[in-house]
């Protein structure tokens, strides 16, 4: 990362920033596109897998059989033709990479057990870790990378062992830190109800001078993300790797959000940890607000699709609004779809959804008149973006 780029984000702490206002009662503008498939059209009965030790033949969509993602179902059951990424569609049509084995979701196929599930390690145990290391802000200490590094997690109040649910990874901006983002319900996505039923979240803790950050106040100085020798993708995959083993995660599920310096970090997970990549594990979407893919990237090239939200204000002065359209438009390009610039907003905000993307691999950009935040002026006097991410996100 650069000295001019670094100093220019010297500023990002959430703190600084003074969300708007917007009309009262007023409502956002959307251009949906026109590429997701209609609900139920893309279903059929004849599943290509089963899922063996007594889980059953599932029904699910059409598709070339592929690469099981994670290989696990439930019950014991190992797919046996599991989807590959992309076999997971939204709400409608059949996945263009596989069909499930064990399973299907509503319209679409799944990958690799039941109701499209690929389970982790923990489903049906008791975590190891303690009930007093989560839910509290209290960071727990993981080793990645041959370093002591933290990160908070928050788990549902009634959690299930016997129940997959979401994880959520979020990524805090430059002088942040983990336990900002926990004070702030992982950019808002805790305070919707749904969310915080059904998802799992951690905050993984940043770096600076070369070294992990070690405060131990709401936010750290000079705490971000760079890079470019992969420790913190080492990070994630420590942190991923410990709650998949002590809970109940379905790993078609995983996904990541962040803002600034976090919205690069979220970016280079997306190009380094995709679903159905070499990995362990994979995101299946990211949601990057205000971000700029130079400043984490590490060189690393996208060369696989993962679905993709992306923000910008047109007022930003940090990171530029061009820099948010170029890395939509990467992802663009990556998942099949008919790039075309979105619309850039003059009063509310509005979404623009690309179309002809692969079925299940959609790509969204939301432009908002506003500065460089992930909080961007409020609409009706309510917050919009968290609404619309988790739409986003739980239409897998």
């Amino acid at each position: 990362m650069s000295l001019a780029v670094a100093g220019s984000l010297g500023g990002c702490s959430l703190a600084d920033e003074s969300p708007g206002t917007g009309d009262a009662g007023s409502s956002s503008n959307s251009t949906a596109g026109t590429g997701t498939a209609t609900a139920g059209t893309g279903t059929t009965t004849a599943g290509t897998g089963t899922a063996t030790a007594g889980t059953g033949t599932g029904t699910a969509g059409t598709g070339t059989a592929g690469t099981a993602v994670g290989g696990s179902a439930s019950a014991g059951g190992s797919a046996s033709a599991g989807a590959a990424a992309g076999g997971s569609a939204p709400k409608g049509g059949s996945g263009s990479g596989g069909s499930a084995a064990g399973g299907s979701t509503a319209g679409g196929s799944g990958a690799g057990g039941s109701n499209g599930a690929s389970l982790s390690a923990g489903c049906g145990k008791d975590p190891t870790i303690p009930a007093s290391m989560y839910n509290n802000g209290n960071p727990i200490s993981i080793t990645a990378a041959n370093r002591q590094r933290r990160y908070i997690l928050s788990v549902p109040a009634n959690y299930d062992k016997t129940k997959p649910y979401r994880l959520v990874i979020a990524w805090h901006q430059l002088d942040g830190n983990d336990k900002q983002m926990y004070q702030q319900n992982y950019y808002w996505l805790k305070d919707i109800a749904e969310a915080a039923s059904s998802t799992i979240f951690v905050a993984p803790n940043g770096e600076k001078n070369g070294a992990p950050c070690t405060g131990t106040s709401v936010a750290e100085s000079g705490c971000g993300w760079p890079d470019s020798s992969g420790s913190n993708v080492a990070l994630g995959d420590a942190v991923v790797a410990q709650v998949e083993e002590n809970f109940c995660i379905d790993k078609n599920k995983i996904f990541a959000n962040g803002w600034s310096y976090g919205g690069s970090m979220t970016f280079r997970t997306a190009c380094s940890r995709p679903l159905g990549g070499d990995a362990m594990w994979g995101v299946r979407a990211v949601a990057v607000y205000n971000g700029a893919e130079q400043l984490s990237s590490g060189g690393c090239k996208v060369g696989k699709p993962v679905a993709f939200y992306a923000s910008h204000g047109t007022n930003d002065t940090v990171l530029s609004y061009d820099g948010g359209i170029s890395m939509d438009q990467t992802f663009g390009k990556q998942n099949g779809c008919n790039w075309m610039t979105p619309a850039k907003a003059t009063g509310n905000h509005i979404c623009t959804m690309q179309t002809g993307c692969m079925t299940g691999y959609p790509v969204e950009f939301c432009s908002f008149v506003g500065p460089h935040t992930p909080d961007p002026p409020r609409e009706g006097g309510q917050r919009w973006q968290p609404q619309e991410v988790w739409k986003f996100f739980s239409q897998f």
